[in-house]
């Protein structure tokens, strides 16, 4: 196979979350929003050690099982994955893929529970971030969605199937004004022009629509024309306003952002109506969001993850909750009125102050927020957790922050991840030290698309799975009589300096560990490869201690 040539082939099987295998003779070619069953011809990128990576050029013959997009611009838009296969279809889809993803990398027996349904499969979109652009060089103006596979060309997207009809109103509204204004959009490779993103939220319970354009504060067109007047014309909002919509604008935002990179950034924020907010609310609690702060864009979707998250917590009486990767700590507030106390850790400030914000609306008295990288803050916490919530960003937990997170020592972990490979890799390091995955279930949070949110609940291994073992080490301690202390007089020690029960194994285990020579064990089990309890290590960090105090290491 050669680089740069076109190929032809069946898909075999797709892997998450949309990588499509087809084989050619002895190479394994991925090729992108493919469907297991369909002919492709594809263009080979790139190959190296028998696998390569293939641009999708056309489907030459469909899967038994696809179905004709309900969505027009499917074809087209690269917004969604899987308009082309029914809703069952996709879900028993993402129920493989995770399965068999988790199963590479659980190492004892657990319960997987599938992939849960999302409330609504259309129309579920509770944000949506148009961009400005032109569906060919030099065509008309475009608002929508980059086409499948470019990163100039935009799909005008009136007709999107993922949000409902208030977007597209708001959305061909907008486009119309602008079109009449001949204001151009922010040309991405030349950095020239005017228009640049249309932001739109709203909230799924409540209604409450808040409509945000950007634009860069360029006024000189190309040809040395100036559109500064017609950039300040503020009738779009009006217009906006005249609309017949099932919900209510309460806000309507003109954000400013000059960065070079494509992406939706508020250098400075004017509000034209309204306020800059709106509310949400999910399980009887009320959420106050502005228009950059992180929110599930799945409204509906999200109290189903969070009541399958609060099942998998269970009892939380009396008990303190850690819930790391916070966000704007809906969990930790989903959590509150049936905890003692929960505590909150997110890097983003803007998300903090929105928690505190929303855990006042809601008379929340026993949350606390603290802004900081998990990994820094982690250190400085003051309470001990019974129990701890992961939900962590799409990149997972940085390894020096997990092995923070374990030796807290809590019995039971819940993790929430939106995406499952490193879900899998920080498993790996959780069973590694004790944990072991007990029961685990999907919730599509995103129909028509690869990715699937998870939730896995982690306990410590039950003392069932482990041998007991009740020696008189003292007997058997080489030590010098000389300096050295019995296993009481250490166990007393951990006690009263520590508040700490510490066993003859874990200290025998410590002893070894800081080259202190123990007599050999006489009383072994009878069972083959036992599990031995390993010591925590708070509890190894209390018993060094104690042998320093004794002069023996």
């Amino acid at each position: 196979m050669k680089k740069g040539e076109v190929y032809e082939g069946i898909v075999e099987k797709t892997e998450f979350p949309n990588k499509g295998i087809v084989q050619i003779e002895e190479h394994r070619v991925a090729v992108k929003n493919t469907l297991p069953g369909q002919k492709v011809c594809f263009r080979l990128k790139k190959v190296r050690k028998g696998v390569g990576e293939g641009q999708l050029l056309e489907v030459l013959e469909p899967a038994a099982n696809e179905i004709t997009p309900e969505c027009p611009h499917f074809a087209d838009c690269g917004g969604c994955t899987w308009q082309n296969l029914s809703y069952e279809e996709q879900r028993l889809l993402k129920e493989g893929q995770l399965k068999k993803l988790l199963d590479g990398a659980v190492t004892t027996p657990y319960v997987f529970e599938g992939v849960k349904d999302s409330p609504r499969q259309m129309e579920y979109r509770n944000k949506m971030e148009f961009s400005f652009g032109d569906e060919e060089k030099d065509g008309p103006l475009a608002l929508g969605m980059h086409k499948r596979g470019s990163f100039y060309d935009i799909v005008t997207a009136d007709q999107c199937r993922i949000v409902d009809e208030d977007f597209r109103k708001i959305l061909t509204c907008v486009l119309k004004h602008f079109e009449k204004k001949g204001l151009p959009f922010y040309h991405r490779l030349r950095h020239m022009g005017y228009l640049r993103h249309l932001l739109v939220r709203k909230a799924a319970n409540t209604g409450e629509i808040l409509v945000d354009l950007i634009t860069t504060t360029q006024h000189l067109r190309e040809d040395g024309g100036d559109y500064s007047a017609l950039a300040a014309d503020e009738s779009w909002e009006e217009e906006l306003r005249a609309l017949s919509l099932e919900g209510e604008i309460v806000g309507i935002l003109h954000t400013y952002n000059d960065s070079l990179a494509d992406v939706v950034q508020n250098d400075r924020t004017e509000l034209l109506y309204g306020r800059d907010y709106f509310y949400e609310e999910l399980l009887g609690l009320r959420f106050k969001i502005s228009p950059f702060s992180f929110f599930q864009t799945n409204s509906l979707g999200a109290e189903l993850l969070y009541e399958t998250a609060r099942s998998y917590i269970g009892e939380t009486k009396d008990r303190v909750i850690f819930d790391l990767y916070s966000g704007t700590g809906t969990i930790a507030q989903m959590l509150a009125p049936v905890a003692k106390k929960v505590v909150g850790v997110e890097i983003v400030e803007e998300a903090v102050e929105a928690a505190k914000v929303n855990a006042e609306l809601n008379g929340l008295t026993n949350c606390s927020f603290i802004a900081g990288d998990v990994l820094k803050v982690i250190d400085g916490l003051t309470d001990k957790p019974d129990l701890i919530v992961l939900d962590p960003p799409r990149d997972g937990i940085h390894p020096k922050a997990l092995q923070k997170i374990i030796d807290f020592g809590v019995n039971r972990i819940v993790y929430i991840s939106c995406k499952p490979t490193s879900l899998t890799r920080d498993l790996e390091l959780l069973q590694g030290r004790g944990y072991r995955v007990e029961k685990c279930v999907g919730v599509d949070m995103f129909p028509f698309t690869g990715n699937v949110e998870t939730v896995v609940l982690l306990s410590q291994q039950k003392p069932d799975d482990t041998i007991e073992i009740d020696l008189d080490l003292d007997e058997l301690d080489a030590t010098s009589a000389e300096t050295k202390a019995t296993y009481q007089e250490i166990k007393d020690y951990v006690l009263k300096e520590f508040g700490l029960k510490v066993s003859n194994l874990y200290i025998s285990q410590i002893k070894r560990k800081c080259g202190i020579e123990v007599g050999e064990n006489y009383n072994l089990p009878k069972t083959e490869n036992p599990k031995v309890p390993q010591c925590p290590k708070e509890k190894e960090d209390a018993i060094k201690a104690a042998l320093k105090y004794f002069a023996m290491i």
